[in-house]
């Protein structure tokens, strides 16, 4: 267990980190920010910040060297440097190398008794046409790493595009997913202590457009919350297997037949967010704790209608009439210039 005055080493320095250190801040940590950029938002509000590649095996051994433990904030790292931190390290590089891949993750998903769509790893046109042949048409192509937000993802409608949409998602691995009909989409965020102590929280219904999530709400409505218990078996099995400490999150697409796994986030997520205000441990506080070997706190709502949008793009610019909203709890992360696309701040709003 971590004794407060101790240092919490954050890998990532966007808005999940940001968050992550604002939540130990009152657990009496200080926080330690890794980032290859000039001036990522968390390290605004963290006591130090390390400038390297995420590559850089010697920074990396001097920055886990000055912190009492290590975690990350997204999972597009490259895992072989982190070998020389492991002992620090809280998740592990399990549930990295497992999340960066998604055909592995498709694979290490139905080893945990859970069902994600249809499936074909793609390393070239030629599988493209079997996948067509196996699976049928429409498919959703997408890169096999790096995809995040709806990026790296194209849909196969026709035959005759095979060779275009290859071309168009970088001629690179990909996995082929079959098209399924489903009602509405969730996730399942829980926390795995160090002692394998598991806690969830509510789970949400997420609305997404082009890829990115615009909205969480509780309550989540029946059909979700019918599949929420099975979910949450499977999630579950899928943090133990991992050996995971720390928050995970399964996203889920509620289908009429029950839930299926669309992917593994080995991290406090965007779906989240609304746990701020609206459980008595906020997910970051619960990730900093589980960390730090700390009991988990409770995940139990302090209201049972909740919604949290995120602010995307220019959407930042309502700023002052969002704060003047004594029903709104707006976050802003401190990012520069708004762009498409781009997570500026999220506001959330209770009962």
């Amino acid at each position: 267990m971590i004794a407060p005055g101790g240092t919490i080493g954050i890998i990532g320095g966007g808005q999940l980190g940001r968050m992550l250190a604002l939540a130990a801040a009152p657990l009496g940590y200080k926080v330690h920010v890794f980032d290859p950029h000039e001036r990522p938002c968390a390290a605004d509000v963290a006591a130090a910040f390390t400038r390297a590649e995420f590559d850089d095996v010697a920074a990396l051994e001097r920055f886990a060297a000055a912190c009492d433990v290590v975690t990350y904030e997204f999972e597009n790292l490259p895992v072989d440097p982190l070998a020389t931190i492991a002992g620090k390290l809280r998740p592990g590089t399990a549930s990295l190398a497992i999340a960066q891949d998604r055909c592995a993750e498709k694979a290490f998903v139905e080893g945990a008794g859970a069902r994600p769509a249809a499936w074909r790893a793609i390393e070239g046109p030629d599988d493209i046409a079997a996948a067509v042949e196996a699976l049928g048409l429409p498919l959703v192509l997408k890169t096999r790493r790096d995809g995040y937000d709806g990026k790296g993802q194209a849909w196969l409608r026709s035959a005759d595009d095979v060779a275009a949409v290859w071309d168009d998602l970088g001629g690179r691995p990909l996995v082929a997913e079959q098209a399924i009909g489903f009602e509405a989409e969730f996730s399942v965020v829980l926390a795995r202590g160090a002692d394998g102590g598991l806690a969830f929280y509510d789970s949400t219904r997420n609305t997404h457009e082009d890829g990115i999530l615009r909205r969480s709400e509780l309550p989540a409505g029946e059909l979700i919350e019918g599949q929420v218990d099975q979910a949450r078996r499977q999630a579950g099995a899928i943090a133990e297997r991992l050996g995971h400490v720390g928050v995970l999150t399964v996203e889920y697409f509620a289908c009429a037949d029950g839930p299926l796994v669309n992917e593994i986030a080995p991290r406090v997520h965007n779906s989240g967010h609304w746990t701020i205000e609206g459980a008595v441990t906020s997910q970051f506080a619960q990730h900093i704790r589980a960390i730090a070997g700390l009991p988990l706190g409770s995940t139990a709502l302090r209201s049972p209608r909740v919604a949290m949008d995120n602010l995307i793009g220019d959407e930042i610019d309502a700023w002052p009439q969002l704060a003047a909203d004594p029903a709104a709890a707006l976050h802003l992360y401190g990012k520069g210039a708004p762009r498409p696309g781009r997570k500026m701040g999220h506001v959330t709003r209770i009962g």
